[in-house]
């Protein structure tokens, strides 16, 4: 099982989304966990890495599961909050903090929309596939 971790980041009602070339989507910050590391601490050093916000944990929003090449995938993501500016690096192009609403338009993939509903409060979703 790979495993990743990420941030549903939000502030002043709306939600941090990256943009990364490598697959034209839009997403929340995620990345792999390192070898030791826990699912928190991936959490914030991914969001850190692709947006350069370091941000405080909350708790756990969901998680996803999916295929990929390389085998099945679990993703954790935990509400967090930050304060700063945030700057597209490594495998983002582009940073945008998106209303709600804007954002469920934007979100590639439909396990992600489902997360965004559980931060939002307007339906229980967990585990999505």
């Amino acid at each position: 099982m790979i495993r990743a971790a990420g941030g549903v980041v939000i502030r002043d009602g709306a939600v941090l989304l990256v943009h990364r070339p490598k697959y034209d989507d839009w997403s929340f910050p995620k990345g792999k966990l390192e070898e030791g590391e826990s699912w928190e601490d991936g959490a914030v050093r991914e969001v850190e890495e692709e947006t350069c916000l370091r941000c405080e944990v909350s708790e756990l929003v969901g998680s996803t599961r999916y295929l990929v090449l390389q085998g099945p995938k679990e993703v954790r993501y935990y509400r967090m909050t930050c304060d700063g500016e945030a700057r597209a690096q490594n495998e983002v192009d582009e940073v945008r903090w998106a209303p709600i609403d804007e954002a469920r338009e934007l979100l590639t993939h439909e396990r992600d929309r489902a997360l965004l509903e559980e931060v939002s409060d307007t339906g229980p979703v967990s585990d999505t596939g």
